[in-house]
């Protein structure tokens, strides 16, 4: 990529308010099984991508980068691949702290935790705890996510604040709902990347997706690196968002 499209990138990030780029990480198996290599294999080479992508969003000024790492439904896959990707998240973060902090990257974890494993919930407090100060990139990893699970518990709160006479039932809107959910924190996606040439948004993001443009690409994941982001961003910029109007 030549320098003078790295700072078209930034004026687009920088001119049109990007700020949010989610990514579905989609395609590691597929790649490892097109090269004879185990599963394994591929999911080693996506935390490579991970690493690039980061880099990239640092260069382009894209300040927030949220990535579907693990569904709800994954616990359905094969007990031996589960079980890497839970080794792979721990060695990942214990290893990637210090370069996170390093180049000023927060991280945080979104998703149900209660069904998680003690060792696995302290190495995500790990990761947070450590990072807590960095500003110049939020990292968001949706781990043990799902997005009807994540709106289901912010009504349920909001139910229970009613049933204790702490909220007015008319006094729920959209803001207060958005509140409730793991991302209240940060603007919604601009831009929905999904990688491996699959059309679907696989439960994620449902309500914070609401006005994400969407970008399918057929590059598997972990083939995804800066020139493919950059393609992305362009793409987004060539369109207008119309919020409904």
């Amino acid at each position: 990529m030549t320098s003078t499209l790295n700072e078209n990138i930034k004026d687009i990030v920088k001119n049109t308010n990007f700020q949010h780029v989610a990514i579905i990480m989609d395609g590691n198996r597929r790649w490892a099984k097109k090269r004879l290599l185990p599963s394994a294999a591929g999911h080693k080479k996506g935390v490579e991508a991970l690493r690039s992508t980061l880099k990239a969003c640092a260069k382009f000024g894209i300040k927030y980068l949220t990535v579907y790492a693990f569904s709800t439904e994954n616990w359905n896959r094969d007990k031996e691949e589960v079980e890497f990707l839970m080794s792979l998240l721990a060695k990942t973060i214990v290893n990637e702290v210090p370069e996170f902090i390093e180049n000023d990257i927060k991280l945080t974890f979104i998703g149900d935790r209660k069904t998680l494993s003690k060792d696995i919930i302290e190495v995500l407090e790990f990761g947070e705890k450590e990072t807590a100060h960095c500003k110049t990139l939020n990292l968001q990893i949706a781990f043990n996510y799902g997005a009807r699970m994540e709106i289901t518990n912010a009504f349920k709160a909001l139910a229970e604040k009613v049933k204790n006479g702490k909220l007015e039932l008319n006094e729920i809107n959209e803001d207060l709902i958005s509140q409730n959910l793991y991302t209240s924190n940060i603007p919604d996606p601009d831009l929905l990347i999904r990688t491996g040439g699959e059309q679907r948004i696989s439960n994620y993001l449902l309500w914070q997706c609401a006005y994400s443009e969407i970008y399918i690409t057929d590059i598997f994941w972990p083939e995804f690196d800066e020139n493919a982001l950059a393609d992305a961003v362009l793409e987004f910029n060539s369109r207008q968002r119309r919020f409904g109007k």
